[in-house]
């Protein structure tokens, strides 16, 4: 089996969120399989997290993943908005 990479977009629970430990969030769960992550301008002051990860294209690695980043603390919702075999 290969690995893939995922593009999750990360969104706060509301403009005002302090982005800072939502990204220590992403950090502690996604671990070594973290490759990049960037804040985005959405929309009137909203920014997303765009976080880079590479995992086993094994069943259900990327649907776990996307779990555990919904349950950090000011996470708002999840998106895996591209995934490419590496």
């Amino acid at each position: 089996m290969g690995s893939v990479a995922v593009t999750y977009r990360i969104m706060p629970e509301d403009a005002s969120s302090d982005l800072a430990p939502i990204k220590e969030g992403v950090r502690k769960a996604v671990g070594s399989a973290l490759r990049g992550m960037q804040e985005k301008d959405v929309a009137f002051g909203l920014k997303a997290i765009l976080a880079l990860a590479v995992v086993e294209d094994a069943s259900g690695q990327a649907e776990k993943l996307e779990t555990a980043l919904g349950q950090i603390p000011g996470v708002g919702s999840v998106e895996a908005i591209d995934v490419t075999l590496v």
